[in-house]
């Protein structure tokens, strides 16, 4: 037991070391993610990327969000009561039984050690930015005060498309907010444009007192 828990620290030491020391030898993702969550996950996908685990990680961390998200693991998580040695053994026996891979669990182990469990959630959102990136999809988000119909959604995924390069796929998420009153609001990968009527009525208030 001691031996094993032994190996299992010198594991975390080792991913964390190589964190600190090798940054030049990253592989780095697709997608730059700044931030702590940005540079734990930046870490995760080159370990994952070296070893072909990228998938395999990716659905490890699926079930690692819906592990955190339970009354019991979160309240292990933010319990600032507990000692990090045994919310790491919590944790450890929990993904241990899950079966994840041995590097999705140090990596957890990781988190536990630096006190970084609560930016779990962060972490896994930054990793699921970079892999949908490597896997050329490009996320738009597009919001209208009232749904699309069907005629108008295809003329707006044949739009979109067409601004896309070659190899890459529209991840398209629509919303509603009746505060927009009418047009529509879109970002898309790193580009936010603002056609809604409530923002040409702002600009139009502020032309009209400006010269009054």
């Amino acid at each position: 037991m001691a031996a094993a828990a032994g190996l299992q620290l010198q594991q975390v030491r080792a991913f964390s070391t190589g964190m600190a020391l090798h940054v030049s030898k990253l592989i780095r993702p697709p997608v730059p993610v700044f931030g702590l969550a940005g540079r734990y996950a930046t870490a995760l996908y080159s370990a994952a990327s070296k070893q072909k685990k990228l998938d395999q990680v990716e659905k490890d961390l699926l079930r690692v969000s819906a592990l955190v998200k339970e009354a019991k693991m979160f309240a292990l998580i933010i319990n600032p009561h507990i000692k990090r040695a045994l919310k790491q053994k919590g944790l450890n026996d929990v993904l241990t039984k899950e079966k994840l891979s041995p590097l999705t669990i140090n990596f957890v182990n990781l988190l536990a050690e630096n006190g970084r469990l609560k930016n779990t959630t962060d972490i896994i959102s930054a990793f699921s930015k970079m892999m949908s990136a490597h896997r050329g999809e490009v996320l738009c988000a597009v919001t209208t005060a009232r749904p699309l119909d069907e005629p108008s959604l295809a003329d707006l995924k044949s739009a979109l498309n067409s601004f896309l390069a070659k190899g890459q796929v529209l991840q398209l998420e629509t919303k509603t907010d009746p505060a927009i009153l009418g047009g529509m609001v879109v970002s898309i990968g790193d580009k936010y444009i603002d056609m809604s009527t409530k923002a040409k009525i702002q600009k139009l208030t502020k032309i009209m007192r400006e010269t009054a």
